[in-house]
């Protein structure tokens, strides 16, 4: 019997066994942001996660059978990202685009600038996945990675590995606080923000701006925009 695995699963295999340096030394070397060590911000987050998962489970069942019937396979996707201090994790989202669809990400056009990835109109991505995306229902597994510390509720996007090898010292300062499944760009922009020097620069407002009350009103915020739709794609 033959496995054939492909080079991009093998990569993130890999990159999470096998420790190597994810970060510039003089960004590693800083001190940890304020939101890291706040038993708060922790609390808020256990306490959000824990409710996150619940109705998770709830609407894992439909989406399981919506996905069945139009898009056989895994209910779950999950991909290497890089957390605080680069240090790389596996993220999880409920799957929103066809199987096998990192292996034909070369066919898609990148309407993005800089090191990022976005494109409005996807041909990957499932009807159920389109739904799922308008309502940030993809995102409602990574209540699991927020649980065991691996994120945030709130704070900046983690980027998937591979792009930060092209990063300039300036743009390292993003991965100084734990990722978040929302922040500064959920609510000011979502999927309209394809300028990576934009995310960077939203990503370096929150940590200046940090408390926990910014923290609660950007959860509240982004309530109201995954209600109304907005930026979504």
């Amino acid at each position: 019997m033959k496995f054939a695995i492909s080079a991009s699963k093998l990569s993130e295999m890999f990159s999470l066994f096998v420790p190597k340096p994810t970060y510039k030394v003089c960004v590693s070397k800083q001190q940890v942001h304020r939101s890291v060590t706040s038993k708060v911000k922790r609390s808020i987050d256990i306490l959000g996660s824990l409710l996150g998962l619940t109705i998770t489970a709830v609407v894992a069942v439909p989406v399981a059978v919506a996905m069945l019937l139009e898009s056989p396979g895994p209910l779950l996707y999950s991909q290497v990202r890089c957390g605080l201090k680069g240090q790389h994790f596996r993220m999880w989202k409920f799957r929103s685009m066809i199987v096998d669809a990192e292996n034909l990400k070369h066919l898609v056009t990148n309407e993005a600038k800089g090191h990022t990835f976005k494109n409005e109109n996807d041909p990957r991505v499932t009807r159920v996945g389109r739904f799922l995306r308008n309502t940030s229902l993809d995102e409602f597994p990574q209540f699991w990675n927020v649980l065991v510390g691996e994120m945030s509720l709130v704070g900046t996007r983690p980027p998937i590995a591979h792009e930060i090898a092209g990063y300039d010292d300036f743009h390292w300062q993003r991965l100084d606080v734990k990722p978040g499944m929302t922040g500064e760009w959920q609510v000011y922009g979502r999927s309209k923000v394809k300028d990576f020097e934009d995310i960077v620069r939203m990503d370096l407002d929150y940590q200046r701006k940090w408390s926990i009350l910014y923290d609660i009103s950007l959860l509240c915020q982004t309530i109201w925009v995954v209600l109304s739709r907005k930026g979504a794609c």
